[in-house]
């Protein structure tokens, strides 16, 4: 299927590694231009590098998202690069586990200005060129949590709600523009941020993560973790001209973990 990405610029927020990589991969053997940025320089040079000797345009800028002033800094980059941005993946590591009590005001703060207000200010920054060429995709990384609460998440059950909320009512401005908003939300996948909650939890338990992870694999119908490339196949093809006429929408990749209807 040719998804009509050749020539395309996306912006792949918090892409040197885990989901976000796996996202600016797919894209680039897709043929789109890619600007990238993340907060740790020797894993973002070194995706970029790997990423440039397939072919692929890479723009590459240290950065983190949940400043302002970086995320103004990442879309002029990319627009000295390649004059446009047509598509933005917002994305971003998941704020701290822990129960309700033990997180100060602060924690709660800083989960927001990472998981919210990046979302806010990186679609802010590139929404108006997207209305001038009346075409554009935003897909948002969420989580399952936005769907059925994920245990000893209370930081990210709470604030990726709220992006989900952001997405389903911008989905509605911006249709006629010729845009689609759309959420994909990852199940347990085989990245750091998951063998980092699986041992948080197998401390708190008295366990071991693996174990923990046998116990998320007895959860899902389909018996096994996800990789990070099939989570990467959703969101290409959300970015795609093939889906145009999908916005609004909360996706899950997730193995059928989520038991909801809707």
């Amino acid at each position: 299927m040719d998804l009509g990405l050749r020539g395309k610029v996306a912006l792949v927020a918090a892409s040197s590694r885990g989901l976000g990589r796996a996202v600016a991969e797919e894209l680039a053997r897709e043929g789109t231009r890619l600007v990238l940025c993340a907060r740790g320089e020797p894993a973002l040079r070194e995706t970029a590098d790997a990423i440039r000797a397939t072919g692929a345009e890479v723009e590459a800028v240290v950065a983190d998202v949940s400043q302002p002033a970086d995320v103004a800094r990442v879309v002029a980059a990319g627009m000295r690069a390649f004059g446009r941005i047509d598509i933005l993946v917002t994305n971003g590591g998941g704020p701290p586990a822990g129960p309700f009590e033990s997180h100060s005001a602060e924690a709660w703060h800083e989960a927001v200005r990472q998981t919210l207000d990046s979302v806010v200010e990186l679609t802010r920054a590139v929404l108006p060129g997207m209305k001038e060429r009346r075409w554009g995709r935003i897909v948002n990384v969420t989580s399952i949590a936005v769907k059925q609460p994920v245990d000893n998440l209370i930081l990210s059950n709470s604030v990726r709600a709220a992006v989900t909320g952001l997405a389903r009512t911008l989905a509605n401005e911006v249709a006629p523009f010729g845009i689609t908003v759309n959420n994909v939300m990852p199940g347990y996948t085989r990245t750091q941020r998951v063998d980092d909650l699986a041992a948080r939890n197998a401390t708190l338990r008295g366990t071991s993560a693996d174990a923990q992870v046998a116990v998320w694999e007895a959860q899902i119908p389909m018996g096994r973790l996800g990789q990070p490339e099939e989570f990467a196949a959703m969101v290409a093809f959300l970015a795609s001209e093939r889906a145009s006429y999908t916005t609004g929408a909360s996706i899950p990749v997730d193995g059928g973990w989520i038991r909801s209807l809707l």
